[in-house]
């Protein structure tokens, strides 16, 4: 069996270059979730603390849509740049914010797939089972494998894969083993065209990016993939 899993990053439009804006929350997530709805795919939404204060609403929708709620920090800065202190302020100030919509949360992601190892026994002490901060994208996934009782579940690309013409997608995406580790953000869901931004961030973002993401579920269902959340991946999954 095939097992997808898509997540949601969800956070201000692409940090750090335009972190005071939150179209993506207001425009895009709405969008995106409606395609979700339509074509009945659950996924894995991982949301940073701050965005849960400010927008509960965008919370509450993604609960009650039975999507996955997950934690994605609290401000969207990076683990790899803070101290052990400001590492454990950041996931519980995150998990009270989030566990207080009444769900459990027990996945995790961290902003840019970079977690160092020591916060592995962070997440362990506040409560988390599995965390996908690694990426097959990423040089770090091919160091050796801390010590952990987490589930480390690892995301298959990056997110821009997702928006690249089909003749180059397509094939790359069926060449991705099971468990497929997708994900996307909802600023991509916005024209991010003219903004000053890496290409990587802004090409074919929009209407283009819902497009691309609807195409790329229906090549997976095609296939007679099964479309799960982070949390529903198999125990055996490969770690990272």
């Amino acid at each position: 069996m095939l097992d997808v899993s898509l997540g949601i990053d969800v956070e201000p439009d692409c940090p750090p270059y335009l972190a005071t804006q939150y179209r993506g929350i207001e425009r895009g997530l709405p969008a995106v979730l409606e395609l979700l709805r339509e074509a009945d795919v659950p996924v894995t939404c991982f949301s940073t603390g701050q965005v849960a204060e400010r927008y509960p609403d965008a919370i509450r929708a993604i609960v009650s849509a039975g999507h996955e709620l997950a934690c994605h920090g609290h401000t969207h800065a990076r683990f790899d740049r803070m101290s052990d202190a400001a590492a454990q302020r950041e996931i519980a100030d995150a998990s009270a914010v989030l566990r207080g919509f009444g769900v459990p949360v027990t996945s995790f992601r961290a902003p840019n797939l970079q977690l160092p190892p020591r916060h592995l026994a962070l997440l362990e002490s506040h409560g988390y089972e599995r965390d996908s901060s690694v990426g097959k994208h990423k040089l770090a996934f091919y160091a050796p494998a801390a010590a952990t009782r987490l589930l480390r579940i690892p995301a298959s690309t990056t997110s821009s894969v997702l928006r690249l013409d089909r003749w180059l997608r397509d094939p790359f995406l069926r060449s991705l083993a099971s468990p497929v580790v997708l994900f996307v953000h909802p600023w991509e869901f916005v024209d991010l065209t003219r903004e000053r931004l890496r290409l990587d961030c802004r090409f074919r973002t929009g209407q283009p990016a819902l497009d691309a993401l609807r195409s790329a579920l229906a090549l997976f269902r095609k296939r007679g993939a099964r479309f799960v959340r982070l949390n529903e991946i198999p125990a055996t999954a490969r770690a990272a």
